[in-house]
């Protein structure tokens, strides 16, 4: 039973179990309604406590029925909510943990509300391409302040309890308490019991916000909802509760939720949502592997990456050692990791005593010999095949039995760098981004000969760092760089044939990406895709140079940390400004060859460049590189700033069409041998899709 029906003196307790979540599903809103009935036909109930499992109310609908007959099937939530507010005895929810979405919509369908000081409410349905299908918009700016309100479902972000009783002129909470929760709400469903006429949320006024708090609300929306529906559709919603009666509020919201619903944004971010639980998922490794024991970490290397690495572990709690081969270096990497943590403070993000406990956790060191009680060894050196396995030889030298050992290199080959170990089995890649305290995405490389509880060990971690996990196989790039080098392939080609830097940032940008390819690598730092071209170069004399690129580093312009790239860069400003430079290059370029550049529409300029990446995310797949194409997905999402409302590459080729990718990849290639992914060919002739 997905509901359970019990009774303490004259009150009914009916709670919702369905695991894990609480989500409310058909058979769930249905145990609701039965049990509300059965309590209001008893002469031996007065008042009804409605509550969840500890630690969860309800964290809304179970979108696992978006799409099917489930979701619609009677009663729908509506009717459930409907229910608890026609209800002629009192209905008090008892609200413990989680109380998100329809959750939240079912507690302000009754008609007094408890709640747990730390329980976190929200109504996060933006997050899923979605408003609100229940009354969320009309009923919390009826309990809470118009711009709170506003705030909380444009972004989707929760609150405490306490926080949100503690505003001034709330609704929302009856009661918020430390203690039992049920035990609260029973006892005030007694003092309330004959009280009448029972209070009920949707016949409350909306306090309207001034303009100001309103304005702040859409200046927020702006600057980061660009290209996102439904946080705008929301914000107008809000602003009708203040004007229009409940039922019509209600009516249009549903409007709202039903044609979001059926949009491309919706099941894109549906697909991102369920596609990152699905990386968490490696077939081939039993369910019952259990991770290693991650008390302590080292990382070698105090420099950005280094720092960034670490710090993810100090904001985690966990002590670091961090091994430099210099005091100058470690005294720097300290001082830009202290640095970056006052940055916090200075914004309100982390208290000074919060700065002191992380930097406190921090063991720095120039021998290697301390990391020999770590259970974690995380290589973080420059990217360079000789240096990593020197590291990698010391450390098999002074790590401990049974210690994983990490590197973090973003193209070298895992298993080349496992081999100079005697224990290949406890080594794999841990690939963060840069940022890498900021960045979310980490690549799990599994070597050929790394052991199954060394890979549910790294997913662990990255779990409780906070990061997406995705695991890969072993190829130059992986999953993410092996496909960026196609990506950048693409803007060179754009760029060799006449387009600027900035039309093609501004074309990818548009399309939603969080940066354009060539301010992205003026963020990065062009030195890196140096280092790596240099690396082939001698690896494969007969590969074709990157002319312009190579020129430009040549020139020492590496991007926003010499103040000039592919753009120019004013002292302390990361603005990207066209070079005349650059220009120049370009000119020389095309006068050198006799070529003239012709000009691009913005939409095959992003064709070119996604497209690319959805060919050689076909091979990745073909190879057995990545598990599955959503894993795809969620690495471009995660770590390359793919816009989520579109799904992720291998997504959206499912949204345009296999065949229509492939015709249009053809006439870009067309005279210059390029021959497309077989995988692409075979989904093109069969109308069929990567996801």
């Amino acid at each position: 039973m997905s509901t359970q029906y019990s009774v303490v003196g004259r009150t009914a307790i009916l709670r919702l179990d369905n695991p894990p979540v609480n989500g409310l599903g058909h058979a769930t809103r249905q145990g609701i309604v039965q049990g509300l009935h059965r309590a209001l036909d008893s002469d031996d109930v007065d008042a009804v406590v409605l509550t969840g499992r500890e630690g969860c109310f309800s964290a809304g609908a179970d979108i696992s029925e978006f799409g099917t007959p489930r979701t619609t099937a009677a009663p729908p939530l509506g009717d459930v909510i409907a229910a608890l507010e026609d209800a002629v005895k009192p209905v008090v929810a008892a609200i413990d943990g989680t109380c998100f979405g329809g959750g939240l919509e079912l507690a302000l369908g009754a008609h007094y509300r408890v709640a747990t000081s730390g329980s976190r409410i929200g109504l996060p349905e933006v997050n899923l391409g979605l408003v609100p299908g229940a009354g969320g918009t009309q009923g919390l700016p009826r309990v809470v302040s118009a711009d709170v309100a506003a705030d909380m479902i444009t972004s989707g972000a929760p609150r405490t309890a306490r926080e949100l009783a503690d505003l001034q002129g709330q609704r929302l909470f009856d009661r918020v308490v430390d203690g039992d929760v049920i035990a609260a709400a029973v006892e005030l469903a007694v003092e309330i019991a004959a009280v009448r006429p029972l209070p009920r949320v949707r016949d409350l006024s909306v306090e309207n916000a001034g303009a100001a708090s309103m304005n702040a609300v859409r200046e927020r929306l702006r600057r980061r909802g660009r290209g996102f529906l439904a946080p705008a559709a929301a914000l107008a919603l809000v602003e009708v509760a203040g004007t229009t009666p409940f039922e019509e509020g209600l009516a249009e919201e549903r409007k709202t939720f039903l044609e979001l619903m059926d949009g491309e944004q919706s099941a894109a971010l549906r697909h991102a949502f369920f596609a990152e639980r699905a990386a968490r998922k490696v077939p081939d490794v039993p369910r019952e592997t259990a991770a290693r024991t991650v008390d302590t970490v080292a990382v070698i290397g105090a420099g950005t990456m280094g720092g960034g690495i670490a710090m993810n572990f100090l904001d985690a709690g966990i002590p670091v050692v961090i091994v430099e081969s210099s005091q100058e270096a470690l005294d720097r990497g300290l001082g830009i990791m202290r640095r970056n943590y006052q940055h916090q403070v200075d914004k309100g993000k982390l208290t000074p005593d919060g700065l002191e406990r992380r930097m406190a956790l921090l063991t720095p060191t120039l021998d290697y010999a301390d990391v020999s009680d770590s259970d974690l060894v995380i290589e973080a050196a420059f990217e360079d095949m000789d240096v990593k396995r020197s590291v990698f030889t010391r450390l098999d030298q002074v790590a401990k039995p049974g210690a994983v050992l990490a590197s973090n290199t973003s193209t070298l080959d895992i298993d080349a760098i496992a081999a100079v170990t005697g224990r290949p089995a406890d080594v794999l890649g841990m690939h963060f981004f840069s940022p890498a305290n900021v960045m979310k995405l980490l690549e799990i490389v599994r070597g050929a000969d790394t052991a199954d509880d060394v890979l549910v060990t790294a997913m662990a971690v990255g779990q409780r760092i906070g990061k997406t996990g995705v695991v890969a196989r072993v190829c130059d790039g992986f999953i993410g760089n092996r496909m960026l080098a196609k990506y950048r392939d693409a803007a060179m080609d754009l760029l060799r044939s006449g387009a600027t830097p900035a039309e093609i940032d501004s074309a990818a940008e548009n399309f939603g990406f969080a940066m354009g390819p060539f301010r992205t690598a003026d963020l990065a730092g062009n030195d890196i895709g140096w280092a790596i071209r240099k690396r082939r170069y001698a690896e494969d004399p007969g590969m074709p140079r990157e002319e312009i690129s190579d020129a430009l580093c040549d020139m020492g312009r590496f991007g926003q940390k010499t103040g000039a790239g592919w753009y120019d860069y004013e002292p302390g400003s990361r603005q990207a400004i066209p070079s005349p430079v650059v220009e120049d290059l370009l000119a020389s370029f095309h006068e050198k060859r006799g070529t003239k550049g012709r000009t691009f529409e913005a939409d095959e300029i992003v064709q070119r460049l996604v497209f690319a990446l959805i060919d050689e995310g076909a091979r990745i797949l073909e190879e057995g590189i990545a598990l599955r194409a959503s894993d795809i997905d969620v690495v471009y999402i995660a770590g390359y700033g793919f816009p989520r409302y579109r799904g992720g590459p291998m997504f959206y080729a499912d949204t345009v069409g296999a065949a229509q990718v492939l015709a249009r990849l053809r006439r870009f290639h067309e005279g210059d041998g390029w021959e497309p992914a077989p995988l692409l060919v075979e989904l093109a002739a069969e109308a069929g899709t990567f996801n």
